[in-house]
């Protein structure tokens, strides 16, 4: 049914035009010119939606379950970034790949297929937790889906990304492994650009040629620190070329945007190119976590965002271009009820750790 997608730069830009008042963010998504965009098929299309849809009832769920007094601890949703984790992940290979996140991770780790049941249990402290209810949602971890785990600390996870990209590199090249083509995508928010951490590691990866995407979710705001105060660069994809790596700036409430842009790094880290500096636009319609009362931006900066909801445009686009039906779409998310539902269930009632393992996992074990 109807024909695949390939949208150009006249139709993403009547959708996503807007005023310049609201900022060097808002005006740089309005102004930006998206060259290419991911071709997908039916079932490419209802498989990235079905991902975000996912994402998106998952962390609204979780907040339901937070503010019963049901889950506890800090917990930041990834609501409005969903076409970033579907756009880079969908478009890597799932247990082959390898994925580092930050403390907003719920949705990479579900883009990742960690079970969703394995998600929530981790957010309620239960043993049946992705990590043992041990990290809590900041610091998921699952080595049967490649996820190399949530960092509470900002810059934590790119040293580790970095590590994973050495290993399929040495793997290749100093043992002799042809079948090492692994690429690593290290998810970090602006804020994170101003650490060492970020400039070191890319230093690193492009003198080593490492196979990484450093996916930068610029939503704009480091808590409360809006991006543009911070840096004297707000243009984060442009410093790629101090380091002579390949960079790019792409509408990160566009998941066919993300997954076009995320392609060509993934080619460019396999033919053993190197990396990829990936600055992804977009932002997160709920405050920096559950416990931000979210008093600091303006509403009508919030309004123009909410207009460019990644779900919303990639319904108009699939069905726009004769893929599927609002009815198929309507379907997908009444599953994903059911599942998140189903998720929750299952957390309430699993187990908590035993008392006796409380020193499991602390040192390497046989």
């Amino acid at each position: 049914m109807g024909q695949d997608i390939a949208m150009g730069t006249d139709a993403h830009s009547a959708a996503t035009a807007g005023p310049s008042l609201l900022g060097a963010h808002a005006e740089r998504l309005s102004t930006l010119v998206t060259s290419q965009r991911a071709s997908v098929d039916r079932d490419t299309g209802l498989a990235l939606y079905r991902d975000m849809t996912l994402g998106r009832r998952f962390e609204d769920k979780c907040a339901e379950m937070y503010y019963r007094g049901k889950m506890f601890g800090f917990v930041h949703l990834y609501n409005g970034q969903e076409a970033v984790s579907t756009g880079v992940i969908g478009a890597m290979k799932r247990q082959h790949d390898w994925f580092c996140s930050t403390y907003r991770d719920h949705v990479h780790a579900l883009s990742a297929g960690v079970p969703a049941r394995e998600v929530m249990s981790e957010l309620f402290g239960k043993a049946t937790g992705c990590s043992k209810g041990r990290g809590g949602s900041m610091h998921l971890f699952s080595k049967e889906h490649h996820l190399l785990g949530g960092y509470a600390f900002i810059g934590e996870g790119i040293p580790v990304a970095l590590g994973s990209a050495f290993t399929s590199r040495y793997r290749r090249d100093a043992l002799g492994d042809s079948t090492s083509n692994a690429v690593t995508a290290a998810f970090f928010g602006d804020g994170t650009c101003n650490n060492g951490q970020f400039f070191e590691c890319l230093n690193m990866a492009q003198l080593w040629k490492l196979p990484i995407i450093f996916v930068v979710e610029n939503n704009k705001w480091a808590i409360g620190m809006a991006h543009d105060r911070a840096t004297s660069d707000p243009e984060i994809w442009r410093k790629a070329g101090a380091f002579g790596m390949a960079g790019e700036e792409v509408d990160g409430m566009d998941v066919l945007a993300v997954r076009a842009a995320a392609q060509r790094a993934i080619e460019r880290a396999r033919a053993g190119e190197g990396p990829t500096v990936l600055e992804c636009l977009t932002y997160r319609f709920r405050g920096h976590s559950l416990a931000d009362p979210d008093e600091l931006r303006a509403e009508e900066e919030k309004q123009f965002w909410a207009k460019r909801d990644p779900l919303k445009a990639l319904e108009r686009d699939l069905v726009g271009a004769g893929l599927v039906s609002a009815d198929d779409l309507r379907a997908i998310e009444k599953e994903i009820d059911a599942e998140v539902q189903d998720c929750v269930d299952f957390a309430l009632s699993a187990p908590e750790p035993d008392g006796s393992e409380l020193t499991n996992y602390i040192w390497a074990e046989d």
